[in-house]
């Protein structure tokens, strides 16, 4: 049984052109080939990188904020209630107006208090300013590093011109610096992935799994299929915008809000000259059209270009965000990342503090050490 499962996955049909067999790619007279095991160091990488984050972040990125001034907020701590912190946990995060009105019949408290507290409780969950400085910084860094491997490694013939892309395809050895820099790559969206679970949770999440998910397919099936030199140009477009917005969230949680701004829209034009022109009318043109003026379209070629317009539908949607945050940025000031889970304002007004002391609870509220709040 296993071995039909590996027979039908490895069959060449899937894989490769139809004039071209597996035994056609074994390494031969000083000409390398990719394989599929070669791809397994990536996971060790991944593990990697997620350590040197960790040490990053807490021996370089930490006090780097800290000299910067990067501090968190004081957040009020909501008040000890089960009844609400069980609804919080178990049910919902946002209750209703028709939940809150239950709950407050439950829990003897006012609609006002009971709003309070959920946000507060809310906030409690909220990753912190200086964490995600810290993440940012991080992820600058390895972008940048990516990056400059990138580009090093496209700057070759087919750089220039497309159609060298598929110049003896699929008959292509494969550079060392090549491999090291697919492992690099993979290793780096799967600690991504890995770290999805405790990384700034944002409004995006879903697709930041999508994309990722898609990403490492597109990453193995090209190096299998020995698209290699369009992958390596594919991950050097990308990685070139994502720099300037990591580096303009640092900037921005730092405080250099007209540095930030100045780098957030270099990022916007940037971004929207890679992800919405560059990658739709240069690369996915490159992989649709120039193979099949050499060899018939097969599974492989579909599933690559089909992958490819995932992204693109990726990049759509996060172009509509980026251009909001843009528009945050000319017109007020840019506050963070719009995809970010942000902070809420938990401040109670002085009226409610005062029907709270008038019915028993404001002496309880003033022992659990919340502070007093403006009028509204």
């Amino acid at each position: 049984m296993l071995q039909t499962v590996s027979d039908w996955l490895w069959w060449d049909r899937l894989w490769l052109p139809s004039n071209v067999s597996w035994s056609d790619l074994e390494d031969a007279e000083g000409r390398v080939y990719a394989k599929a095991s070669q791809l397994y160091f990536a996971l060790p990488c991944a593990l990697c990188l997620l350590l040197i984050r960790c040490v990053f972040e807490c021996f370089l990125a930490a006090p780097l904020a800290h000299v910067l001034g990067v501090r968190d907020k004081v957040r009020l701590k909501a008040e000890q209630n089960s009844i609400l912190e069980q609804f919080f946990i178990h049910q919902a995060k946002t209750p209703s107006q028709a939940d809150i009105r239950a709950l407050c019949k439950k829990s003897g408290w006012q609609q006002r208090r009971v709003d309070v507290w959920f946000r507060r409780r809310r906030n409690q969950e909220r990753p912190k300013l200086q964490k995600r400085f810290c993440e940012a910084r991080c992820v600058c860094v390895c972008l940048f590093i990516m990056y400059i491997i990138g580009v090093k490694l496209i700057l070759k013939p087919w750089f220039y011109n497309l159609k060298e892309v598929w110049s003896g395809f699929p008959k292509q050895s494969v550079l060392p610096s090549q491999y090291w820099y697919y492992i690099l790559e993979m290793g780096f969206y799967i600690s991504l992935l890995l770290s999805l679970t405790f990384d700034v949770k944002r409004k995006d999440f879903k697709e930041q799994v999508v994309h990722h998910i898609a990403t490492l397919t597109l990453l193995s099936f090209s190096w299998i299929s020995n698209y290699i030199r369009i992958g390596t140009i594919v991950m050097a477009v990308h990685d070139s915008a994502d720099i300037l917005l990591e580096g303009a969230k640092v900037l921005n949680y730092a405080k250099y809000h007209r540095t930030a701004n100045a780098t957030f829209a270099v990022f916007t034009l940037l971004f929207m000259l890679t992800r919405l022109v560059i990658f739709p009318f240069w690369l996915i043109h490159c992989t649709w059209v120039y193979p099949v003026e050499l060899y018939p379209p097969f599974f492989g070629y579909y599933f690559f270009n089909v992958m490819l317009m995932v992204l693109q539908i990726l990049h759509i949607y996060w172009a509509i965000l980026i251009s909001r945050m843009f528009y945050k940025c000319i017109f007020s000031k840019l506050e963070g990342d719009d995809r970010s889970d942000e902070e809420e304002d938990d401040s109670e007004p002085l009226k409610e503090k005062h029907q709270n002391h008038v019915n028993g609870s404001g002496a309880r509220g003033r022992a659990n050490g919340h502070a007093p709040t403006r009028a509204q």
